[in-house]
């Protein structure tokens, strides 16, 4: 028999070579010692899982200042090696080899109902610990500005750490009659525009048809702006457009040969909210410019408050990286910051100048309130495009 004593308590304990009863024969625990015993070895197992847990998945340390031995997950809702994505794979790479800590990088491409499905699933399971970022697009953009069904993503429960933007050049074939800016309106026979879907990126360029009065028609169901720019060049369609890093290569040989005009540039939304003219088109008019040349007025209000809306959400801020809402202050302004200064780098943009279409990285102070309100659209300007796209093409938005 071996004895413990324990606070002067003497307790005892069978020795199990000298205690003759068998062991099937030995009193059960009570009830008591029984719960006891099993709650002593949950509490166990609870401790062992949350400290083990902790050990093997430590929580993300990402308001230090330092994002050392952390991964960066970016959420590209769109297919691998296209231009979203190879944009953000580019300016991602860039921020984390200068975040403090150079984090990891870890590019997720899930391009399921073109950019809608992936996004849906990074506002249900993303983490708001500054680890996790969000890649929009104007795929992503529109359907948000219609309301579609699909959609369960609001921009507005997101915070944006960059943005960058794009342009784009509307140009009509010689062929259909077309010289200048005034052969856009009283044809005899409208223009055929070559379209991808009236809700994508081509929805800026039908506004300014619309804006314009242009006698034009709309075939869709290209599967891009290369295959139109070559229908265009058959003969097949009249008139396109191209954004700025495919304007050089497809279009210009057709100015140069003279097959090809261009008309106008559809412009860019500037810090006071005035359609201005492109920076890489300086020489090309805007369609507000378009307008007074052809009718010798200003466009009409509201129609013009519609296309400045529309095209601030799908060219002007058409690429951004966010995170959730609810990301720490210090996370989001350490990566914001450090883009900021990123974007300011000459050898940066030197090296960005291809990927980023000559338009800056623009991650400025104030570009979460600007940014905001560009995606805060009006109920009436989204009035005005389910009107538009019911009218003129016959598509009805549940």
């Amino acid at each position: 028999m071996t004895q413990h004593v324990d606070d002067e308590v003497l307790v005892t304990t069978p020795d199990p070579s000298t205690d003759p009863t068998p062991v099937d024969e030995r009193s059960a625990p009570t009830p008591r010692t029984a719960g006891s015993i099993v709650a002593g070895f949950a509490a166990l197992a609870v401790g062992v899982s949350v400290v083990g847990g902790d050990l093997l998945n430590p929580a993300a340390s990402t308001t230090d200042g330092d994002y050392a031995g952390e991964t960066v997950e970016m959420m590209i809702p769109l297919a691998e090696g296209g231009g979203t994505d190879t944009w953000a794979r580019f300016v991602a790479a860039e921020l984390t080899e200068k975040v403090p800590g150079s984090p990891g990088l870890a590019p997720v491409n899930d391009d399921g109902g073109e950019g809608i499905l992936g996004t849906n699933n990074f506002m249900t399971s993303a983490r708001s610990d500054g680890t996790e970022v969000l890649v929009s697009t104007a795929s992503t953009v529109v359907p948000y500005l219609l309301d579609m069904p699909a959609v369960r993503y609001d921009f507005n429960e997101l915070r944006p750490i960059l943005a960058n933007g794009t342009g784009a050049v509307v140009y009509a074939r010689t062929g259909a009659g077309v010289k200048g800016v005034k052969d856009l309106v009283d044809r005899d026979e409208p223009l055929v525009f070559g379209g991808i879907a009236a809700t994508s990126l081509d929805l800026t360029t039908m506004l300014a048809f619309d804006l314009l009065d242009a006698d034009v028609t709309s075939t869709f169901g290209f599967e891009g702006r290369g295959p139109v720019n070559l229908a265009l060049q058959r003969g097949e369609v009249d008139i396109d457009y191209q954004t700025t890093s495919s304007y050089g290569p497809a279009v210009e040989p057709l100015v140069k040969d003279g097959t090809a005009v261009p008309l106008f540039s559809l412009g860019q939304v500037d810090e006071d909210g005035e359609i201005v003219r492109d920076p890489n088109f300086p020489r090309l008019p805007t369609v507000v410019e378009v307008y007074e040349q052809v009718y010798g007025e200003q466009p009409d209000a509201e129609a013009l408050e519609t296309y400045r809306a529309i095209l601030a959400l799908t060219y002007t801020y058409q690429k951004a990286l966010w995170v959730p809402e609810d990301t720490p202050d210090e996370a989001v302004e350490l990566l914001r910051s450090t883009a900021e200064e990123m974007g300011q780098d000459p050898a940066f943009q030197k090296s960005a100048e291809e990927v980023l279409g000559g338009y800056p990285l623009d991650a400025s102070p104030d570009l979460a309130e600007r940014i905001g309100d560009a995606y805060r659209v009006d109920d009436d300007v989204r009035e005005d495009v389910l009107e538009l796209l019911e009218t003129d093409y016959d598509i009805t938005i549940d």
